[in-house]
């Protein structure tokens, strides 16, 4: 297996259900050090985006994000 630019120390992932205000799934989310991945409920597979990629849209105008204090 390669050497990855970035790591966690445990666990390899870190995978959350999104769900609405009545409970109902409306995807998955996983976050590994290389790539953020995205499965919308009932879906079988993940869109995947590398962290670089990740990094460079969410700071970009179109994103729309905004900056907050965790």
């Amino acid at each position: 297996m390669p050497k990855y630019m970035y790591q966690f120390q445990s666990p390899t992932y870190i995978e959350e259900r999104i769900v609405d205000d009545t409970g109902k799934k409306i995807g998955t989310i996983r976050i590994k050090p290389v790539s953020v991945a995205w499965k919308p409920a009932n879906a079988r597979d993940y869109q995947t985006v590398s962290i670089d990629d990740f990094i460079t849209w969410i700071i970009s105008p179109q994103a729309n994000a905004k900056k907050t204090k965790s």
